[in-house]
Parts: C-alpha cells; structure tokens; sequence
C-alpha cells in the first residue's frame, strides 16, 4: 500500500487566495515606500508634482492642483487631481504608487469634511489665487 501525504483541505478556498492576495499587496506597497518617499495625499490637500510623460520619457512635467478623491486599493489607489488648464478645470486620475511619478510635494491642505470634494466642479476659483 502506497502511503499519501495528508490533504490540506481548506474550508473556502477563495478566503485563502483572497488572504494571500492581500499579503502580496501589501509586499508590493511596502517595496515602492522604501524606494521613495510618498506623502500622505488627502482630498483637500493642494499638490505639486512631477510626472514623467509616458510618450516621452525624457520630458517631465509639473502639475499643481487639488486633491478631490481618494481611492485606496493597496498597491492600486488612485487620486483625482483637478487643475486649471487655460481657464478650464480638468481632472485627472493617478496611481499614487506609478513610477511614472516621480515627486509629489504638498503645498497646503485645507480643512475639509467630505470624502470626496466633488462639489468644487461647479466653484474652481479656490486654486485661482
């Protein structure tokens, strides 16, 4: 008779692929915080920062804005960042831990009580000055 190592039976196996998704994740955040540092960027918070330009990665550019959401996902969590452009409000989303980022810095933060400051589309003269 051929003897069989016990078979580790798991009682749910997506909660173990899930816990293990999780560790990697985490694994993953922590490497990109000792490479460098990121601040902790909250809506509200007005940011500069430098971007390398995907198309060209010689050229950087300097984006100053303000913080309107956050999405935490681990190693995937974005901001939305909304500036003026020409007199035009745009939004952009960014990974927080892209390596296309090269600097973030925080100029000021503003007190306030929203999650997600989505109301400042219709009033954006708070980065005219």
């Amino acid at each position: 008779m051929v003897e069989h190592p016990p078979r580790i039976k798991f009682k749910r196996p997506d909660k173990t692929a899930r816990h293990i998704m999780n560790i990697l994740n985490k694994e993953a955040v922590d490497k990109v915080r000792t490479e460098r540092t990121i601040p902790d960027v909250q809506p509200g918070c007005i940011v500069q920062m430098r971007v390398q330009v995907p198309e060209n990665k010689r050229r950087e550019s300097t984006l100053k804005g303000i913080v309107i959401a956050r999405r935490n996902a681990g190693i995937a969590t974005t901001f939305r960042l909304r500036r003026l452009v020409a007199g035009v409000g745009v939004e952009s989303v960014f990974p927080l831990y892209s390596p296309n980022i090269k600097e973030i810095k925080i100029l000021d933060r503003k007190k306030v009580r929203r999650a997600k400051l989505y109301y400042l589309r219709d009033r954006m003269n708070a980065l005219k000055k």
